[in-house]
């Protein structure tokens, strides 16, 4: 008998210990809660409900949360991944032990999650929310649970946006419409923070009547954007936040500045009127002033650089009359090497109009200054060939501080455009002349010299004069066969291997080129012909014979050539001497008349220094106006009676 009441107190503790039940318990015991039993062990709430409570559980069906699962378009493995899926479970669950008994209509009980849930009932049905009470009063231990039909959605929170509060004010209609129209909306929605400046209606309007344009001109604006985003700053920043100073930079990229004086705050040059609406995502300060983000400095291209400056205007003229204009503003790079109006000056007006007046040698001076890359000095090195848009390279020579390109000093660098970049030089770079091949494409290429081209070609002379040579040609010009008399040239084409080979091969010294360099004044030269010309030197004034060398050096692969202005006859008894002696010009130097001897002087020419014929004319009496003439020196060639002599004159 003891041993049995011994035994009793163990019975009622183990009797006991299986009657404690959890609102856990009774959901996992239930046929109908397998998804409710399954969420709240994914949500990790299983420990926290199994404590000492108490809890009363609003607890949703399997059809009930298949039902929202299904309204959803999800599965039930997607409602258990939620991340909210806890807070909708606490949403089910009070902190207090509530029976049906204890429930009144309209009753609010607050839960777990801290939003509350409200009862109604009518006709004894109980509705928690929208869902209704199909069994009530399963106690537990810590609790009771109420079965519903329906799952429990926790209530949205409200939120509000820097865009709520625009779209909701009445004086922000118009920076409504633009932060549509640039399609901001959705950006100024998200989490932020995000700091507004929202200037007004008046403000927007006070702006658009300033710059002459309606307000759908503004919204029409392709950098309205840019606008906006100058107006909001990525961080909160409320007025207590703010001091006088203080730079925040804009969602633009660009800074704004804070003033404060006597309690006004100002944004730039707008007025803070109204501080401190606060949203969710951020904050909005209404202005009474549209902010306007400073123009960006734009970068000149390196055809702007030289069109501004005021040292190329040559420069900038002959790229317009080119089109390279337009190639410099291209993307580039380009590293041009700009002349000044100094180095074109320096060339002389006579080289100046052969450049304006042949486009192509223009071109390929312009191009001979441009390299297709961009190379600022410090990318320049000591004997450095840098290849231009010409094709032919410019060398680079560093002495010290002193940076030439070929024969010109780089007096400026690194002026620096959006493509490239610009050194000012102080001498115009003239490419290298392509070399002719030989003496004949020489003359073939020279549009003076069309009859000597026939004539060596009628006479056979094309392929002895294209060999290895060295020949040096004295080429007279077409002016120079047309002062022939009439029909003689006809007449040599006739028997072109007879009198015309003589003639040219007279022209022609074979087994030297004779560069004027290279000749003095009375050497004598036997040409292919046989007999000798003679070179006569009077200053710069050189003479074949009779003849005047015009151009000098044009320098082949097998040769030279010398332009001259006559033919040169066969020899003969002529005296050039007897002339000259008796043919005297004076005064010299003279500064207006030049005047000669009793002389019938039947053409005379006037040759400046380089050459070149400034004056011709045909019995030109005992008396030369010289007035007009530059100073300088000059060549005056006169003829008489078949002869010719020529004599230096200084004009004063």
């Amino acid at each position: 008998m003891l041993k049995h009441t011994l035994l009793l107190p163990f019975f009622l503790i183990g009797a006991l210990l299986q009657a404690q039940t959890t609102v856990v318990d009774v959901v996992v015991n239930s046929d109908d809660h397998t998804l409710l039993e399954a969420a709240v062990i994914e949500a990790d709430l299983a420990g926290a409900l199994s404590g000492d409570g108490p809890f009363t559980l609003f607890a949703p069906t399997d059809d009930a949360i298949t039902a929202l699962v299904t309204e959803l378009g999800i599965t039930a493995e997607e409602l258990l991944a939620l991340e909210g899926l806890g807070d909708i479970l606490l949403y089910h669950v009070v902190g207090a032990s509530a029976l049906s008994t204890d429930l009144m209509d309209g009753d609010m009980f607050t839960t777990l999650l801290g939003e509350d849930i409200s009862i109604s009932i009518m006709d004894g049905t109980v509705m928690v929310n929208n869902a209704t009470v199909t069994v009530a009063d399963i106690t537990a231990d810590n609790g009771v649970v109420h079965v519903i039909d329906a799952v429990l959605l926790p209530p949205t929170p409200e939120t509000t946006t820097v865009v709520d509060v625009i779209v909701n004010s009445e004086d922000h209609t118009l920076l409504e419409a633009a932060v549509g129209a640039a399609g901001l909306v959705e950006a100024l929605s998200g989490e932020g923070p995000f700091t507004v400046f929202a200037p007004t209606d008046d403000a927007v309007t006070a702006l658009v009547t300033e710059l002459g344009i309606t307000a759908e001109d503004l919204l029409a604006l392709e950098g309205l954007g840019d606008i906006l985003l100058y107006h909001v700053v990525g961080a909160t920043a409320l007025s207590t936040d703010l001091m006088d100073g203080d730079m925040f930079t804009t969602l633009l990229g660009e800074d704004i500045t804070i003033s404060i004086m006597d309690g006004t705050v100002m944004v730039n040059n707008a007025t803070v009127t109204m501080a401190d609406i606060t949203t969710d995502n951020g904050v909005v300060h209404v202005i009474d002033a549209v902010l306007l983000p400073p123009t960006p400095e734009v970068t000149p291209t390196v055809g702007e650089i030289i069109a501004d400056s005021e040292v190329h205007t040559v420069l900038a003229a002959v790229l317009d009359s080119t089109n390279l204009d337009e190639a410099l503003a291209g993307t580039g790079p380009f590293t041009v090497f700009a002349p000044t109006d100094a180095a074109f000056d320096a060339l002389g007006p006579a080289v100046i109009l052969d450049l304006l007046t042949n486009n192509t040698a223009l071109t390929n001076v312009l191009t001979y200054h441009v390299a297709g890359d961009s190379l600022t000095a410090a990318d320049l090195s000591d004997g450095q060939n840098i290849t231009t848009l010409f094709g032919e390279d410019v060398t680079v020579t560093i002495d010290g501080d002193m940076v030439m390109i070929n024969d010109a000093t780089v007096i400026v660098a690194d002026l620096i455009g959006s493509n490239g970049v610009v050194h000012v030089i102080d001498a115009v770079l003239l490419p290298p002349p392509a070399a002719p091949a030989t003496v004949v494409d020489i003359i073939v290429n020279s549009p003076a010299h069309n009859i000597l081209e026939a004539a060596v070609g009628a006479a056979g002379l094309v392929e002895a004069l294209s060999g290895e040579g060295p020949f040096t040609v004295f080429a007279p010009t077409d002016d120079a066969f047309a002062a022939l008399p009439e029909g003689l040239i006809d007449e040599l084409l006739a028997d072109p291997t007879g009198t015309l080979t003589d003639i040219l091969t007279y022209h022609v010294v074979a087994g030297a080129a004779a560069l004027s360099t290279d000749l003095t004044d009375g050497q004598t030269i036997a040409t292919l012909q046989g007999d000798e010309v003679t070179i006569t030197i009077d200053g710069m004034m050189v003479m074949v014979n009779d003849a005047t060398v015009i151009v000098a050096d044009l320098v082949a692969d097998n040769g030279v050539v010398h332009v001259i202005d006559a033919v040169l006859s066969l020899p003969s008894n002529v005296n050039q001497v007897e002339l000259g002696s008796l043919f005297e010009v004076y005064p010299n130097p003279t500064t207006d008349a030049l005047r000669w001897g009793n002389v019938q002087v039947d053409r005379l020419q006037v040759l400046d220094a380089n050459g070149r014929i400034c004056f011709d004319t045909t019995n030109p009496g005992g008396m030369l106006d010289m007035s007009s003439f530059d100073s300088g020196r000059y060549m005056v060639v006169i003829e008489a009676d078949g002869q010719r002599a020529v004599k230096a004159v200084v004009k004063q």
